[in-house]
Order: C-alpha cells, then sequence, then structure tokens
C-alpha cells in the first residue's frame, strides 16, 4: 500500500483524484476543515515542513492545490499576482521539496503537478494564473531532471477547462462582466476548446493515476496534455 498525499483534496480534481487512489493510503490536503484529512496552506514553509513530518513517507505526491483568477494585465494587482504564484508554483515547490528526498532515499516515488494549458501556452487576462502554472511546469522538468535514474520519477498534466468549482467560478465573472447567463458563459467556455466541452475531474484524475503508477516508470520529465489537440 502506497501512501498518496493529494493536495487541494477536498473538492473538483483533488476530490476525483483521492477517489482514484482508493487502496492506498490517501491523505488529503486542504485549507477548508472537515473536508480534508489534513488542513495545511501549501505556500506556507513551515506549515507545509510540519505536515510532511506528521504524514511520513510519502510514495506519491499529487500537487494539485491551486487558485485562479482572471482581469487585464493593467489590472492585476500584486495581491493577486502573489496569491496566485504562492499556491500554484510555491506550493508546488514547498511539497515537492519536501517529499523528494526521502523519495529518492527509498529508490521510488511518484511526483505529478496538476498544472494546466496555461502552463504551455498564453492567454489574455489571465498574466498571473499563467505565469504560476508555467513555473510549476518548469518546476517539474527541472525536478526531473534531477531525480533521472533514481526511480522517482516528476511529470505534470495539463488539462483543458475542468469541471469545477473553480471554473463555476470564472463562469460566474463571465456572466457578471458580460451580462450574459450562465449557459451562454459555458457554450463560449467550451467553443474555445478543441474538445467542444468542459473535461470531466475523473479524466484528468485517470491520467495523473497513470503517471503515478509502475506504467509510466520510463515518463519523466512530460507534461501531459488533456485538451482534445488544441496546444
Amino acid at each position: 500500500m502506497r501512501t498518496v498525499v493529494v493536495t487541494g483534496g477536498g473538492k473538483g480534481i483533488g476530490a476525483a483524484v483521492c477517489a482514484r487512489f482508493e487502496g492506498d493510503r490517501v491523505v488529503s490536503v486542504g485549507r477548508t476543515p472537515g473536508e480534508v484529512d489534513e488542513v495545511c496552506d501549501v505556500g506556507d514553509e513551515d506549515a507545509v515542513a510540519k505536515l510532511f513530518e506528521r504524514i511520513g513517507a510519502v510514495d506519491v505526491l499529487v500537487n494539485n492545490a491551486g487558485v485562479a483568477e482572471s482581469a487585464p494585465l493593467a489590472r492585476t494587482t500584486l495581491t493577486d499576482w502573489r496569491r496566485q504564484l504562492d499556491v500554484n508554483a510555491t506550493g508546488a515547490f514547498l511539497c515537492t521539496r519536501a517529499a523528494v528526498p526521502g523519495m529518492v532515499e527509498r529508490g521510488f516515488g511518484r511526483v505529478v503537478t496538476v498544472a494546466s494549458t496555461a502552463g504551455l501556452a498564453g492567454g489574455r487576462y489571465v498574466a498571473a494564473y499563467t505565469a504560476s502554472k508555467h513555473a510549476a511546469v518548469g518546476l517539474t522538468r527541472a525536478v526531473a531532471a534531477e531525480v533521472a535514474g533514481s526511480g522517482v520519477t516528476a511529470n505534470a498534466v495539463c488539462p483543458s477547462y475542468v469541471r469545477t468549482p473553480m471554473t463555476e467560478r470564472t463562469l460566474e465573472r463571465i456572466s457578471e462582466q458580460t451580462g450574459r447567463s450562465r449557459e451562454e458563459a459555458l457554450a463560449t467556455l467550451e467553443a474555445s476548446t478543441s474538445l467542444g466541452r468542459l473535461l470531466e475531474p475523473e479524466e484528468v484524475a485517470e491520467a495523473v493515476w497513470y503517471l503515478a503508477s509502475d506504467l509510466a516508470a520510463a515518463v519523466n520529465g512530460h507534461a501531459l496534455v488533456l485538451d482534445g489537440g488544441g496546444v
């Protein structure tokens, strides 16, 4: 039985990932008591260090915690910029730094970071989010190079829009800013993807599970795109 740590594990993709690893010892991490096994701000260095001390040896780390805000560059505040970098990039860094040394010492480990197609391509009105997800993908590739040949791998999954509470908030913002109904906003969002639909959380969870499995032992430093061919 492996020990699997999933950040942002209380809802959306994180909850689907936790369910997919049924049979393992799964530790869900998040900010909301009652939703997760461990409450932790992944952007807090001391809190992350204490979290991994409590959990002990980790076999699979899924960096899924994330936040997203949208605004034109000129209206993107430094607070918004820092918050998205802190959670999406620094959080992945702190958790990975805490877990990887033990993985290398034991000769096995999997780090899977849930990034985004925004980590591979730019987009309007999401400068902070895009920068943070590019950083997460860059971190993945750097870690992969460092652990190559050790039995540890580091990979990312890069989905397009997923049917999650985060995407629901995006739809609400589109409605507020444009006056469109939620259904019209959803149709616009779906039309912007090559799939012509939102991904389901379970589809992302399946990709995460594969990268964490023995089947993917030779896959290292890869960013697996889930968008139907758009990127």
